[in-house]
């Protein structure tokens, strides 16, 4: 009989959380308790938020159903190595639709996991290569769990940053958000030793440290992160307008394309047009658009459209090539 109420409590919520409906008098054996007992266990679930349903019946039964919030949750050992993975496997990238609600989650999880565990996950990551749809740079896990912490705890943030040009510095700052372009992740701070806010590219940071140190938060000049990022790297990067109309439906384009590059607008031609302004390279949006499944058309800028003709000159080469070679080892090999 388990005399202890808060493990016993736990142990309930753990076979509460598989998706079964568990009679009064099954869980009053597995507790080792009466059935009066797991009614009172039961109440005190609920007074903590976990949404458990009761049916009628000769022996009535419970079961753990989806409730308006989601209180914390009883992992086992490899329920727990098979999150983190996870979510470590998708934080290296810089994923479209990962934001910064997912890091700080795998930073919570981290913080708890026994050491056991966490060299598990470390192992098993170590021993496989994710197939990402990401195409920026990795980042190891560890420095974005350690940015979100100290942005959520509003804690300084120290660490060493390669600038563009490949200046190394140290920075001290205090973190405010962490923002994904879908290609980069970036950290909007505060940097004291400037004494104004900065935004560093991710990637290029190294020795991620947190002081310890608190700090009461700033008010950001935008009000929102992503703006202060967006507004920041239009002064750092020359920016272009662009217009491209796609022979296929707006959604179709919609679903294919990263959505910071802009929303397709439908056409009564049953195409659609997208207009936008991107400070990135144009090569890259070139290379994005190539890989649609439809046939396009570039309106502007002109730098635009000669990074479409020059891939497409370049992949008709390589086809070409390749089909020569093709053909030669075909004859060679008869």
């Amino acid at each position: 009989m388990t005399t202890d109420t808060p493990a016993r409590l736990l142990t309930l919520l753990s076979l509460l959380q598989t998706p079964r409906e568990w009679p009064g008098g099954e869980l009053a054996d597995r507790l080792g308790v009466s059935r009066r007992t797991v009614r009172r266990d039961i109440d005190r679930l609920r007074e903590l938020g976990y949404p458990v349903q009761a049916s009628k019946g000769a022996d009535g039964g419970y079961r753990l159903v989806a409730g308006k919030a989601m209180p914390p949750l009883v992992l086992d050992d490899e329920e727990a190595v098979a999150i983190a993975v996870g979510l470590r496997a998708g934080a290296g990238h810089a994923v479209e639709g990962l934001d910064e609600a997912s890091v700080r989650a795998l930073a919570k999880l981290e913080q708890v996991l026994p050491g056991r565990l966490r060299h598990r996950v470390t192992t098993l990551q170590a021993a496989t290569t994710p197939l990402t749809s990401g195409d920026g740079p990795s980042i190891a896990p560890e420095t974005l769990t350690v940015m979100a912490s100290t942005a959520a705890g509003h804690e300084r943030l120290r660490f060493a940053y390669r600038a563009a040009d490949g200046t190394e510095s140290r920075r001290l700052t205090e973190p405010y958000r962490l923002v994904s372009t879908g290609r980069r992740w970036y950290l909007v701070a505060y940097d004291i030793d400037r004494d104004d806010w900065r935004t560093f590219r991710v990637d290029r940071v190294s020795e991620p440290f947190a002081t310890g140190a608190r700090f009461v938060p700033r008010e950001l000049p935008t009000g929102n992160a992503a703006e202060f990022l967006r507004q920041s790297m239009q002064r750092q990067q020359e920016s272009y307008d662009f217009e491209v109309t796609f022979a296929a439906p707006a959604d179709f384009v919609a679903a294919r394309l990263p959505k910071w590059l802009g929303t397709p607008e439908p056409l009564d031609t049953g195409g659609c047009r997208l207009r936008g302004s991107v400070g990135d390279a144009v090569q890259w949006v070139a290379f994005r658009l190539a890989m649609l499944e439809c046939d396009f058309v570039v309106r502007e800028p002109e730098e635009l459209v000669r990074a479409v003709r020059d891939l497409g000159a370049r992949l008709s080469r390589a086809a070409a090539a390749g089909a020569g070679a093709g053909a030669g080892a075909g004859a060679g090999a008869e």
